[in-house]
């Protein structure tokens, strides 16, 4: 028997209803993002906890670990038993875990509970990837992809917002930030479970090219023997080895942006932190710009390739501007054109892995999307315990040719990703996400 909230679809949403349930998925992406956000209160968090920045990071990379294996646990568990019945616990209950946040009075103890709010956020994510797969037939994959990397957007600018007006209100408490997110989380989740739907696991294994046409879905068979069909194909291991690599330079600036540019290019904060924010709104926008154009000539490898290609060239050219004292509006171009190429590469791979694990086996995309997950948080735990060191040795510059790197095994990569490289001669009916 499922539970109340669940409800399961038994035909195809096409038109307005699809859409509404891929802003739902969207929704709750947002939602896992916002209510594990802690960057808006972190200094305040140190000083009242005397807490030193290594112990803080030792806590971010333990709970980033414990987050990447409930996601790669989270992705096959909603292919068996399906993606509502997990989001709608796990949102809920780490948004309520805000109000244990809100009564940490010791290093230890914050460590135990940021390692239980990743532990059960690492799920959820994973599982509002697979939804957007589950609402978006082929040729609006890349676009609906795009709007799901608003979420961590969207939550970091809501956090951010929700700090700059509250946190003068009560005193600069960061213990009414985390009782707030709870209020907001918790919020947002009733509207998710009141609003939100699944396909049924014969829908989720089947395969849409547009939203209108019919598809039959590929036999099961067992759990076990299904995710080891996953790791029989090399092209999908060259995915998520391949983007986790490429990744290793979106997370080198979504952690250390600022810092880097405060260090290598003599900016101040305030101007380091307008500059990211500019470089983040211009990807969000090129991701669904470059979705729906993927989207509309039906390809995702050139784009992927392009984007790949003027990122390295970019970063390259970012790299020899250390130590040569640029002005800020030099650096802000580079590294805007840097986030923009970084978005063409980004959602077409995204389509295109999510419909090379389609082909291999459609019912497996929770598993499929739960290996990248849990591949990039192993990432991130390494890259928090080695860039320092890198960067002692020999400055930002050392690191961001580590990241030059990951660009290049990406590169290589994309030659065993399936797919076209030219525009098939009959387009057709395209469905827009």
């Amino acid at each position: 028997m499922k539970p109340f909230y669940v409800r399961e679809l038994t035909t195809y949403p096409t038109g307005a209803r699809r859409i509404r349930l891929l802003a739902i998925a969207v929704l709750a992406c947002l939602v896992a993002n916002f209510e594990t956000t802690i960057a808006t209160i972190l200094p305040l968090l140190r000083e009242d906890l005397d807490m030193s920045l290594s112990a803080y990071g030792l806590i971010a990379a333990t709970s980033v670990l414990v987050g990447g294996l409930s996601a790669g646990v989270g992705g096959v568990l909603s292919d068996r038993w399906g993606r509502v019945v997990l989001l709608v616990p796990t949102l809920t209950i780490t948004a309520a875990c805000n109000f244990l946040l809100a009564a940490v009075d010791s290093v230890a103890m914050l460590f135990w509970v940021r390692c239980l709010m990743l532990f059960i956020e690492g799920a959820g994510v994973t599982i509002t990837a697979s939804l957007v797969r589950d609402f978006s037939p082929r040729m609006g994959r890349a676009q609906a992809f795009g709007f799901w990397t608003w979420g961590a957007v969207g939550a970091s600018f809501l956090a951010s917002a929700l700090a700059g007006l509250t946190l003068p209100l009560f005193g600069n408490a960061w213990q009414s930030q985390a009782i707030l997110m709870g209020v907001v989380s918790l919020a947002l989740c009733a509207v998710i479970a009141w609003r939100i739907a699944e396909p049924s696991a014969a829908l989720r294994a089947a395969v849409f090219t547009v939203e209108d046409e019919s598809a039959a879905p590929q036999p099961s068979g067992t759990g076990v023997a299904r995710a080891r069909e996953l790791f029989r194909h090399g092209h999908l291991w060259g995915h998520v080895l391949g983007n986790t690599a490429w990744q290793v330079l979106y997370w080198t600036f979504t952690l250390f942006g600022q810092t880097i540019m405060v260090d290598s290019f003599a900016l101040d904060t305030a101007q380091a932190n307008g500059v990211v924010a500019i470089g983040v709104v211009l990807n969000a926008l090129t991701v669904v710009a470059v979705g729906r154009l993927s989207d509309r000539t039906r390809l995702r490898k050139p784009f992927t390739l392009a984007g790949t290609l003027a990122t390295a060239a970019a970063l390259a050219y970012y790299i020899a501007l250390i130590g040569d004292g640029p002005d800020a509006l030099h650096v802000a171009i580079v590294y805007t054109v840097l986030f923009v190429a970084m978005g063409v590469a980004y959602v077409p791979w995204m389509a295109n892995f999510s419909e090379d694990a389609e082909d291999v086996r459609a019912g497996l995309q929770g598993t499929a999307l739960g290996m990248w997950g849990l591949a990039v948080r192993v990432m991130i735990v390494l890259m928090l315990l080695v860039a320092p060191q890198v960067v002692g040795l020999g400055g930002w510059a050392a690191w961001l040719l580590v990241a030059l790197a990951g660009q290049l095994v990406f590169l290589g990569a994309i030659a065993g990703f399936r797919g076209r490289w030219r525009r098939p001669a009959a387009v057709g009916h395209v469905g827009a996400a």
